[in-house]
């Protein structure tokens, strides 16, 4: 990774997070990373935080990249792959992370056997601990695929699977973090009740939900195992799991990623 010249085209959270992963990681210095927006007010803040390149100009950027990420929103990928597609060829590696544009989209703008490694991460990784999922296209190496990996390690977790299981993980740890503030928020609400103040059952809430989520991380043990662990005979916490149950906490979780997954589906077609 180290020697490669990487441009991140799109200035915004993402992209600013992208780019502060690669400097934060050693992955790149400062002068071999570009980042590229229309706004030059960003473009400003961002030349002065990190001491990147910056530019208006994605075509003059891109030509002498050897990586280049895509972080532009879903809606304007085509003008962005139009004004790209004369200088991308196969010599590039091409990331993007746009939700819902699926590889052969991309492909289709730029020239043939340009290596293509689509990843769908989430809004975790902008405090380093995001999840993120993978998928390489025909054209892209294990080279080309560890490279991109390298780059969302720095941000988090990273999985790898099929491009057509993208919208499965949409569904859960792209669209995960607004239920887990939902989770947050109802448990903090449960604690208000309970004679709690607000800012303390927000923080207890927060944190038993970051805990359990290490604990698993940490241990990889089954999550039914763990469960167990605090789950005594007769005891407050089966009493508050019946209640869950009772009120369908588990298959309204379920439902949730399968309405998500297909509102991605629905969201990638005519893509």
């Amino acid at each position: 990774m180290k020697g490669k010249k990487i441009v991140v085209v799109g200035g915004g959270k993402m992209g600013e997070v992208i780019a502060a992963g690669i400097l934060t990681a050693g992955l790149a210095q400062p002068g071999s990373v570009t980042v590229t927006d229309i706004v030059p007010d960003r473009l400003a803040y961002l030349k002065g935080k990190y001491a990147v390149g910056t530019t208006d100009d994605n075509r003059k950027a891109v030509r002498d990249a050897d990586i280049v990420v895509l972080a532009v929103k879903p809606q304007g990928m085509s003008d962005v792959l139009k004004e790209l597609g004369p200088v991308v060829d196969r010599r590039k590696l091409v990331i993007s992370i746009a939700a819902g544009i699926p590889i052969r989209f991309i492909a289709e703008h730029l020239k043939k056997g340009v290596p293509i490694v689509r990843v769908m991460p989430n809004t975790p990784a902008l405090v380093g601990v995001g999840a993120a999922a993978l998928a390489a296209g025909d054209t892209a190496s294990g080279a080309d695929l560890a490279a991109a990996r390298e780059i969302f390690d720095a941000l988090g977790l990273t999985v790898v699977v099929k491009e057509d299981l993208m919208d499965a993980v949409t569904g859960l740890s792209g669209s995960g973090p607004a239920y887990g503030f939902i989770m947050i928020d109802a448990l903090s609400d449960g604690g208000v009740l309970m004679g709690l103040p607000r800012d303390v059952a927000t923080k207890l809430a927060a944190q038993t939900l970051l805990g359990a989520a290490k604990l698993y991380l940490d241990s990889l043990k089954h999550p039914g195992e763990l469960r167990d662990m605090v789950t005594s005979p007769g005891g407050t916490t089966i009493a508050g799991i019946h209640a869950l149950e009772k009120y369908g906490l588990r298959s309204s979780l379920i439902h949730a990623v399968e309405a998500a997954t297909l509102r991605s589906k629905e969201l990638g077609k005519g893509k």
